[in-house]
């Protein structure tokens, strides 16, 4: 009896699993379900605190009061009205909806002595900077509410070369104060942000060290205007977040997150002004917002290098519906900080326009992690600098191929700290305008992989480039290039599918290198249309590319 008892639990728990594993399984007919915040009615009004809204009352301790009072009564609403309102810091707490009224403006102010040190997180690393503008900490049931606006008085925070600003810009902003380098290039906010600069690792905690040590460098540490740690069922809606120090809005290691209607506005030209940076979180809805940012502009992350390893947590189960960005580095990102992984991301009905790159995948040697399990559809873009579609394993770096000696990639073992790129799904591209239609850059030791892109239709100066890819495949795909020698570029790349490639125009139709290329097949494409059909370079052979009749 004990031995049936035992094989019953077994088979018991291996029922589970599969269940447990199956309810896992995402796809656009099963999205991931997202718990939602509810809030009491009872509102608590700022002005019976004793907050001014005179633009010169700092009424940090006004609005931080409001907020713990409606905390210890079990939450609601603190309401900002209409008006200026000055302050420092602002501490969310649990069942707490701040709700900043239709033209209200919640003024961050420019006195850096009311942002003191903390121990943070910054570009996936623990790191000393200034407390956030906006935070909360191991938080249940919050949110920010309203038609109004924050501004986090960036601008007073950010170092800015003269050549991204008018003459007349330039001249006002040094006659604000702050410091001109040497060569008369840049401006520096003050001294104790240009001592942060160049001291190496400035913000990273040392053993040993007091967080008052780090004083002297105290401006260098800008801070990130919203940081949501470890919180959750987080509600963003409606509100306006705009000129951050840094990254504009930080969510880490949050779970059920909705994210709708919001607006985020920082200038082109702001330092690390990323739009949002989802960090290490799951059960994400991110819906019908625009970002307009100085850094990239839809952004999931999960820790850096061995830190990110360490912590393990990918950001999982994310919905990205409806969303405009506009001028950004990139449209909707992930990376480079993904060393904990992302996977069952969703991303559907967006526009990007005058990004740098529109869909931009990015990671290097060193970060680790596992990328995969990534659906997007019905994509719109317009006027993008670079790529239209990136996937690159060589962030901020060259490949052998861009280098200019024209030496083969470098084979190094694979381990925890290799990348991988897997099993995306892209359906229903439209892109008028880029620099290149698509770039795939995977690395020898680890190709991307397992990359399913189908109806495209990409009008660019150059057309496709895929170098150290693995079971890549392309349907459906109009290619309108000017630069068209070669129209689709091949490097060290096998198992590749193209089937129905429509073009105008192709001087070179495919161009084909490395020795390790083959498997390449092409399906229902008119390659009479190219003046040369093939070419082959760097050890290629002639066998690795079959084309099959129209």
């Amino acid at each position: 009896m004990p031995i049936l008892k035992r094989i019953f639990s077994v088979a018991v728990f291996l029922i589970a699993g599969n269940l447990t594993l199956h309810a896992q399984e995402y796809s656009w007919q099963h999205l991931p379900q997202i718990a939602r915040t509810i809030f009491k009615k009872d509102t608590f009004n700022i002005i019976k605190y004793g907050a001014k809204a005179d633009g010169i009352t700092l009424n940090t301790k006004c609005i931080n009061a409001a907020i713990t009072a409606c905390s210890l009564k079990g939450g609601g609403v603190v309401l900002i009205p209409q008006g200026l309102w000055l302050t420092g810091p602002i501490e969310l707490k649990s069942n707490v909806n701040l709700h900043v009224s239709r033209a209200a403006l919640l003024q961050f102010t420019s006195d850096k002595n009311q942002y003191p040190l903390v121990e943070g997180n910054y570009e996936g690393h623990a790191a000393v900077r200034n407390q956030s503008p906006i935070s909360g900490t191991d938080l249940v049931n919050i949110g920010i509410t309203g038609d109004g606006i924050i501004d986090g008085n960036g601008d007073v925070w950010r170092a800015i070369s003269k050549e991204r600003l008018t003459g007349q810009e330039w001249d006002k902003l040094v006659a604000s104060g702050g410091v001109v380098s040497e060569n008369g290039k840049t401006w520096y906010p003050s001294q104790s942000y240009i001592n942060g600069l160049k001291t190496p690792d400035a913000g990273t905690i040392q053993p040993g060290k007091k967080i008052s040590d780090y004083e002297p460098l105290k401006d260098f540490f800008r801070p990130n205007m919203l940081v949501l740690t470890n919180c959750k069922r987080v509600l963003l809606e409606d509100v306006t977040f705009q000129n951050s120090p840094a990254w504009c809005l930080h969510t880490l290691i949050c779970e059920d997150l909705t994210i709708k209607g919001i607006h985020v506005r920082n200038p082109w030209n702001a330092q690390n002004g990323d739009g949002i940076d989802i960090e290490s979180c799951k059960n994400v809805l991110l819906e019908g917002s625009t970002f307009d940012a100085g850094d990239d502009g839809i952004c999931i992350k999960s820790g850096r290098d061995e830190e990110g390893r360490r912590r393990g947590k990918p950001t999982e189960n994310v919905i990205v519906l409806n969303d405009v960005v506009y001028r950004a580095h990139g449209g909707f990102v992930i990376g480079s900080e993904m060393s904990g992984g992302a996977r069952n991301i969703f991303v559907s009905d967006c526009t990007f326009i005058g990004t740098d790159v529109g869909l931009r995948f990015k990671t290097n040697r060193g970060r680790g992690g596992i990328v995969e399990n990534i659906y997007i559809k019905n994509i719109s873009m317009r006027n993008i600098v670079t790529d239209a579609i990136l996937f690159d394993m060589y962030y901020m770096g060259k490949s052998p191929g861009d280098d200019g000696t024209g030496t083969e990639a470098t084979q190094i073992p694979v381990t925890e700290a290799t990348p991988q790129f897997r099993n995306f799904y892209v359906d229903n591209v439209v892109c008028d305008g880029a620099a290149k239609g698509l770039q795939v850059r995977g690395l020898p030791e680890m190709n991307i992989k397992n990359i399913h892109l189908q109806n495209l239709v990409l009008k660019a100066n150059q057309g496709v480039d895929i170098i150290e890819g693995t079971g890549i495949s392309l349907k459906n795909v109009e290619l309108e290039c000017k630069n068209t020698l070669p129209l689709i570029n091949i490097e060290n790349s096998h198992d590749i599918n193209f089937d129905h490639i429509n073009f105008s125009n192709a001087q070179t139709l495919f161009s084909v290198s490395g020795k390790r290329s083959a498997k390449i097949k092409v399906l229902h494409t008119d390659t009479a249309k190219a003046t040369d059909k093939t070419e082959f370079k760097k050890g290629a052979d002639a066998s690795a590319i079959t084309i099959a009749g129209n």
